[in-house]
């Protein structure tokens, strides 16, 4: 997948380049289509002291077509409940204002008419109407969409597979 999450140390690794590793790879891969989905992926995976750290997991949930498994397809207010249910924070793909986005803004973030280019509610929102006004800012509130992704991410640390090399 071409979306990760990657950690301080590794950022710093290949940035800073104490070994030759990231540049090679590097140049290896500026002439490759979708060189993102591959470059940081094989160099996690050929460095010794990153492959303990790699799940296997891009946070996303995604219905692919079937068959041949090649594109995701639009997903729309029938798909909701396995999008909630993944647990993960991402999901893809969807047409442009398609319904079950507004029913993810209403019914898990809150957001009920307040409009696209505001922000989602937190803990620090304060004044009438809600969020006018900023709070207690660092007064932070873990939602059921933090919790979700907490057992999502707990899942996949006591998983076999992450115990396991998944470089391999």
């Amino acid at each position: 997948s071409a979306w990760m999450v990657l950690s301080r140390n590794f950022v710093e690794f290949f940035i800073q380049g104490w070994d030759n590793l990231p540049r090679i790879l590097l140049m290896y891969y500026s002439n490759f289509i979708s060189s993102s989905e591959f470059y940081f992926q094989t160099l996690l995976c050929n460095s010794p002291e990153f492959t303990t750290t790699v799940i296997n997991h891009d946070l996303r949930y995604i219905s692919w077509d079937n068959p041949p498994k090649q594109h995701p397809r639009n997903l729309a207010s029938a798909d909701l409940h396995n999008i909630i249910s993944s647990k993960a924070p991402f999901a893809r793909k969807f047409r442009v204002n398609e319904s079950v986005l507004s029913r993810i803004d209403e019914e898990f973030l809150n957001r009920h008419g307040i409009g696209d280019e505001n922000f989602v509610p937190g803990g620090w929102c304060s004044g009438l109407p809600m969020c006018s006004e900023v709070g207690d800012e660092r007064r932070i509130e873990p939602g059921a969409g933090a919790r979700r992704l907490a057992q999502l991410m707990d899942g996949l640390l006591k998983s076999d597979r992450f115990k396991s090399n998944q470089c391999r």
